[in-house]
């Protein structure tokens, strides 16, 4: 059987790659150190685009492959996908959904119990031989505190899932309310407001681009704490470094930031401030299954059966 020709737009595991290779002719566009020059060459040839999560397909580059017939994205999130533009040119466009829910959901839970009892900051009270001296500081319980999702889909149900088993009570926000046994509240500054720990697990993209703003931060206030394991679009980092620096808010947990994996070096500084390297998803059996996804939605088109998890 032929190969198809990929382009490929991000740096991929080596768990990824080998079955990718053996399918297809992978061109690596996000290593070419003259990108027009392989464009030039292969771009006319090019049937399907493999990209993270967090990578970017912008239209200019689309429009210079004119056999292009599907882009699947190893990641849940594509906001890096023009999709209306896939849409009305006929591009087929996956994600790996589902499969990465519970990890994600299990990073979530985590910040909050970090940055609720300070772990991380004891952590480093121990190895400092600090203990012998005294003991650490007071954190804050979860029992009966008000945990606020922003984004109630997949993940942002499984969070709330897991808070609720640390005693904790869920209301939500996002564009609709739902049939579920959680508050709904159709304002983001009042939920922000309502609430303890505030959980951003919406999508990513022009539509959410610092949805947390000052004004969100403000009405969060400083008994409460901002989390983050969505995009790092979604919140207004300037406005985050602020709101930590000057005690607006107690503190935040972030898995995920405005310009990976560039942090600022004002947020690092923040010792409120709990940060995580986008591991959101990272373990051996979430990201094999979610290679295999990626894979079988271009075994599934390739071969005229239906697309395993369809963006469009």
């Amino acid at each position: 059987m032929e190969k198809t020709p990929a382009l490929i737009l991000a740096p991929l595991p080596d768990f990824l790659m080998q079955p990718l290779l053996a399918a297809h002719v992978c061109h690596d566009y996000f290593h070419a150190a003259d990108k027009a020059a392989l464009l030039a060459q292969v771009g006319g040839e090019i049937r399907a685009i493999v990209m993270a999560g967090g990578s970017v397909a912008p239209v200019p580059l689309l429009e210079q492959l004119p056999r292009l017939e599907i882009m699947s994205v190893f990641g849940v999130g594509y906001d890096g996908v023009p999709v209306d533009w896939c849409k009305a040119h006929g591009i087929r466009v996956t994600n790996t959904p589902d499969v990465l829910t519970e990890d994600v959901a299990d990073t979530a839970s985590a910040l909050v119990l970090m940055t609720s009892r300070q772990l991380i900051a004891a952590n480093r009270f121990l190895h400092a031989g600090s203990w012998l001296k005294g003991a650490f500081p007071l954190a804050h319980a979860l029992h009966g505190k008000l945990a606020g999702i922003v984004g109630l889909g997949r993940i942002g149900k499984a969070i709330a899932r897991r808070l609720e088993a640390h005693g904790m009570r869920i209301a939500y926000h996002g564009r609709t309310q739902q049939d579920v046994g959680w508050e709904y509240h159709a304002s983001l500054t009042e939920l922000a407001r309502a609430v303890d720990y505030l959980v951003v697990a919406c999508p990513g993209g022009a539509a959410t681009k610092h949805l947390i703003n000052a004004e969100v931060l403000a009405a969060l206030g400083s008994k409460g704490t901002l989390i983050n394991i969505a995009r790092g679009s979604v919140v207004d980092e300037g406005a985050l470094i602020s709101a930590l620096q000057n005690g607006t808010i107690r503190g935040a947990g972030l898995d995920v930031f405005e310009n990976e994996p560039q942090v600022p070096e004002a947020l690092l500084q923040c010792a409120n401030a709990v940060l995580l390297p986008h591991l959101g998803s990272g373990t051996h059996e979430t990201r094999a299954a979610m290679a295999r996804l990626v894979v079988e939605n271009l075994a599934a088109h390739f071969s005229g059966q239906p697309l395993l998890t369809p963006v469009c």
